[in-house]
């Protein structure tokens, strides 16, 4: 897929990793902005320890990406567990390398899972569990960091900073994984681990307790020097952090500041889109297809070069915020109760708040997030109405749909092609879904859909239609291409289009011609 930027707006190389380890967050059970925290705390504590040139960069992206791998083998935890994104919210602040910390953790959230077994039972659930995850650790945690360096390999990072993110687990004593230790540690690797640990602690229990970790682990997960230089200047290193920002950690991106060519951005999306798809065995390649697709449709429908661009990317990255939803969930073979309803109504808006910046990115998550909104309000997070969603939305979500009945979920297997279109069209009927859209979508997947083409007055396509309607009724150029989620210039177009088509040369006269083709309702 090489298509032109999003827009004309151009997006860092930081800025999208950024982004993305908000969504390592939510896949962590952490705070969010937790790696953007651990990010600025790194770089103090790197600049205090004389570190400086490419090895900053190496600190900065590691800080940053180290958990880009975590998504894989989720399924199995959670399998063990229950809701494994509770439980790595508890685990950060364990010793790793400790046993009985580790095994107690899981014990207890075996326990939890099993809530209401009988006695007998719930010694067979520990029992099997604490076995299997002892038979899994090092497949699960090697899976982690090969899945890290493949995604940071796909991303264009070199080979030190793939090299790091595949030792994520590393410690300076050799009990880690993998089982390296002292100085075959990436010292970006060692930085980090530090600096996330001291942020976790500086949230739970203030400078105090993350001083005390640092002396504990201090030759065992640290490299000595490492911790002694922390906890001499731990109050300056650790200051303000509940006051820092996006630009703060922007600000430490070390120079030179790679800015993302279109074709980079492309490849980057669609290595965040494995990164989310990679959570569930029911999902693998789901964002990628359900990306092509939607671009296919989006062509078949005649928009734009720039907007099918927006479309694809938007697609690769519609389920980024999966990841923030436990993979106990989307493996459930029965239905759903309300709370876990619930929890994957959020995905949307967690796709939405890990895309909130910068302004090109937050364009692509706009769109993005409207996946699952549906013409008569039903859809979800927002419940929009059909005049708040754009041609674009309504490809997109006509082909996630399509997509994903192809596709087996834990509670059905895949619907065959022709059974999903027939779903597609019953949708169509029921309102949920927009005609025009599912016809482009169905187009696009291979199915005769009856007409090459809707027939529309003086040959306009469906965007040309909607801008004119948007023109009729008074919206400047600026509000049509925020409504529409396009550029300005690609509104000047389709009126410069619109206008030859229908001989006309004022907003006037289109206005006019609207009306007398009937293609102005009250919803407008």
């Amino acid at each position: 897929m090489q298509e032109q930027r999003t827009h004309g707006d151009a997006i860092g190389l930081a800025e999208l990793m950024a982004a993305l380890s908000v969504a390592t967050d939510l896949a962590m059970g952490q705070p969010l902005e937790y790696a953007l925290h651990a990010c600025v705390v790194a770089m103090r504590l790197a600049d205090a320890l004389g570190m400086g040139g490419g090895e900053l960069a190496e600190v900065y992206y590691q800080a940053l990406l180290r958990y880009i791998g975590c998504n894989a083998e989720t399924s199995m935890l959670a399998a063990i567990v229950g809701d494994e994104l509770a439980l790595r919210a508890d685990y950060v602040a364990i010793d790793s390398a400790n046993p009985a910390e580790v095994i107690g953790t899981i014990v207890r959230f075996i326990r939890q899972a099993n809530a209401g077994a009988t006695a007998l039972q719930m010694a067979q659930a520990v029992v099997s569990g604490v076995l299997a995850s002892a038979r899994t650790v090092d497949d699960f945690l090697g899976g982690h960091c090969e899945v890290a360096r493949r995604l940071g390999e796909r991303m264009g990072f070199g080979e030190r900073i793939t090299r790091g993110l595949g030792q994520l687990y590393a410690r300076w004593d050799g009990k880690g994984t993998p089982s390296i230790k002292g100085h075959e540690v990436m010292p970006a690797v060692l930085v980090v681990t530090l600096a996330q640990d001291v942020v976790t602690f500086h949230r739970l229990g203030g400078l105090e307790a993350a001083v005390k970790v640092a002396r504990e682990r201090r030759g065992a997960a640290y490299a000595p020097w490492m911790a002694d230089c922390f906890c001499a200047r731990a109050a300056q290193l650790l200051a303000g952090l509940d006051d820092l920002g996006w630009a703060d950690v922007l600000a430490l991106d070390p120079e030179p500041r790679a800015q993302l060519s279109g074709a980079q951005l492309d490849a980057a999306c669609l290595a965040i889109a494995d990164f989310a798809d990679i959570k569930s065995p029911y999902t693998l390649g789901h964002s990628s297809g359900v990306a092509q697709l939607a671009a296919e449709a989006a062509r078949y429908g005649r928009l734009t070069a720039p907007d099918v661009a927006t479309i694809y990317r938007a697609g690769l990255l519609h389920d980024i915020g999966r990841v923030g939803v436990s993979a106990g969930v989307w493996g459930k073979p029965g239905p759903l109760s309300d709370r876990e309803r619930e929890k994957v109504r959020l995905h949307t808006y967690y796709t939405e708040r890990v895309l909130a910046r910068p302004a090109g990115l937050a364009r692509l998550g706009a769109l993005a997030a409207l996946h699952h909104e549906r013409l008569d309000g039903s859809g979800y997070h927002r419940g929009l109405p059909a005049t708040l969603l754009s041609p674009s939305a309504r490809l997109l979500a006509a082909a996630d749909v399509y997509h994903a009945l192809c596709e087996p979920r834990p509670h059905r297997p895949a619907f065959a092609p022709e059974a999903a279109a027939a779903e597609l069209r019953r949708e169509v009927r029921a309102g949920r879904l927009d005609g025009d859209a599912v016809q482009c979508v169905l187009a696009a997947a291979g199915h005769a859909t009856g007409s090459a083409r809707p027939e529309r007055p003086a040959g306009l396509s469906e965007r040309e239609i909607e801008v004119l309607r948007l023109l009729a009724r008074g919206h400047t150029m600026q509000q049509i291409a925020e409504r529409l989620v396009i550029s300005k210039k690609t509104v000047d177009s389709h009126i410069q289009h619109i206008y030859t088509k229908i001989g006309v040369s004022t907003r006037a006269g289109a206005t006019l011609f609207a009306m007398e083709q009937l293609l102005l309702d009250a919803t407008d």
